[in-house]
């Protein structure tokens, strides 16, 4: 199971690479449809008449895509009227899924080290910062091979 979930996170980081650049592109203030739209100098009741609805509907798409209210399956309707293909994805802040699952073993790892720590320097069995480090590099290692449950507590 281990070296399938790994294979999974490699694959969908493959998946996700044409998306890595995304993260560059700024969303116009009006939104992806009105910004589209008057650029090909194409009226809300054009626009309409593609997508048989009225100017306010369109109107009203525009607005909901720029307050964030949009559906997806609104979203492909307008592309297609527009002769467009809508592109989405989920995509890490920082970097990839494996470098996601690698800060959150080590943070996971860390805090399961350093209470454990805790209570052995209680009991006066307490180890060095190197040991500590080592520790915390193993089982966040560890917790990644297994890409455990845990991780997303």
């Amino acid at each position: 199971m281990r070296n399938q979930r790994k294979l999974l996170i490699e694959q969908l980081d493959q998946k996700l690479s044409p998306f890595l650049n995304t993260k560059t592109v700024l969303v116009p203030d009006k939104g992806w449809i009105n910004t589209i739209r008057t650029t090909l100098n194409m009226t809300m009741a054009q626009l309409g008449g593609k997508l048989s609805m009225t100017r306010q509907g369109v109107r009203k798409i525009e607005e909901s895509e720029a307050n964030g209210t949009i559906t997806i399956n609104t979203m492909k309707d307008v592309a297609a009227a527009l002769d467009l293909q809508l592109v989405y994805s989920l995509v890490p802040k920082n970097g990839t899924i494996d470098d996601l699952v690698e800060k959150k073993a080590m943070e996971l790892a860390k805090k399961i080290v350093l209470r454990t720590h805790q209570n052995m320097k209680l009991e006066n069995q307490g180890i060095g910062d190197d040991k500590i480090e080592e520790t915390i590099k193993d089982l966040a290692a560890e917790i990644k091979r297994e890409v455990r449950k845990s991780l997303w507590d």
